[in-house]
């Protein structure tokens, strides 16, 4: 089933909502000003998807993927170029010189800015919709977009229902992208949990 256009349109004001919750968690913790595009909602293949990715950064990407379950379940993704990752880490930890440690401590620290923010996110969606999700723990990725991509490499040539939205931290030229993808099996119980909020 394909969404209409006043769905997506609603689609698109909820998750605007729940990206301003992820958008506020993260200005707090960087003390900066976060710039949010609107999301951007439609169909698309899994192939189109690789090409979405592709067009953050030419290298290599770094992400943090959560996954979710309940009355309809996906993937929300915050995906960076691989240099605004390290800009996000430095601006977060300062400028130390952590030896060995170092690669732990980029993922540590991105996973938990993945982490609290994609809960923001998704736990605004929960509320607006009354449904309880629950989540896997977050992982993170960093290499070419087929590594970014792997956890559907199963599901090659199906749809997705996606959801992204583009922010920036002008002060220390940051940007990444907030994804939000479903597999369409779970696009009926997002279509049927907006007929609820309309006939509220």
């Amino acid at each position: 089933m394909q969404p209409t256009k006043d769905q997506i349109e609603a689609l698109k004001e909820l998750i605007n909502i729940g990206v301003g919750k992820g958008a506020e968690i993260l200005n707090s913790m960087l003390s900066s000003h976060i710039e949010l595009n609107v999301p951007a909602v439609r169909v698309i293949s899994t192939g189109d998807f690789s090409k979405e990715l592709q067009k953050i950064s030419d290298g290599e990407l770094a992400s943090v993927d959560l996954g979710f379950k309940g009355e309809f379940s996906g993937t929300s993704q915050l995906v960076f170029s691989s240099g605004a990752a390290s800009k996000l880490v430095t601006a977060l930890t300062g400028d130390m010189d952590y030896g060995d440690d170092l690669d732990t401590i980029r993922s540590g620290t991105l996973c938990e800015v993945g982490n609290v923010v994609l809960n923001g996110v998704m736990g605004s969606l929960g509320n607006i919709f009354e449904t309880h999700l629950t989540y896997t723990v977050p992982n993170f990725r960093e290499g070419s977009v087929n590594k970014i991509f792997n956890p559907l490499d199963e599901n090659i040539d199906k749809l997705l229902l996606l959801a992204k939205t583009n922010f920036s931290v002008k002060e220390l030229e940051i940007r990444g992208e907030l994804v939000l993808y479903f597999e369409l099996g779970a696009l009926n119980a997002i279509l049927k949990a907006l007929d609820r909020l309309v006939v509220c």
